[in-house]
């Protein structure tokens, strides 16, 4: 894949990262960058009030699988953009890094992770104007999004 790769991780790859890495490549030009997600100590499956509230803005995590964030994969990257990893998360020299302090949505109500997801897609937003990665108008590329 041609372009920018930015590695969104959490601990569980289970939650915001994931969240954050769809919203991404839902919304940016492939072409010019994409996403990637992974965790310190993957769960075993994406958080259920997670696919829910993603799939209310058209975005399917059914079948996305958390994984280990490794040392390898960090180097791979360009940007890594940490969500509550802390001191888990690799320094890897050379890779821009951010950190986006958000909670953890495992357990919450539908409507706090709505709003860390809403939060997720402002952020993931601005980073991709910022940087001019953003998707083409409909009919050149791929299909818009209401992301």
């Amino acid at each position: 894949m041609a372009g920018y790769t930015v590695l969104f991780a959490c601990i569980h790859n289970a939650g915001r990262s994931q969240m954050a890495a769809a919203l991404f490549n839902a919304l940016a030009d492939p072409a010019k960058a994409h996403a990637l997600s992974a965790g310190t100590r993957p769960g075993p499956a994406v958080h259920p009030e997670v696919a829910e509230v993603m799939r209310e803005v058209d975005i399917d995590l059914s079948s996305a699988t958390p994984r280990l964030l490794t040392d390898e994969l960090a180097g791979r990257v360009n940007m890594l953009i940490t969500m509550g990893c802390g001191e888990e998360c690799p320094y890897v020299p050379g890779v821009e890094r951010g950190d986006w302090a958000l909670p953890d949505p495992k357990g919450r109500p539908l409507a706090e992770v709505r709003a860390i997801r809403d939060d997720i897609r402002t952020r993931v937003a601005a980073l991709i104007e910022a940087r001019g990665w953003r998707e083409p108008p409909a009919g050149r590329g791929r299909e818009s999004s209401d992301v």
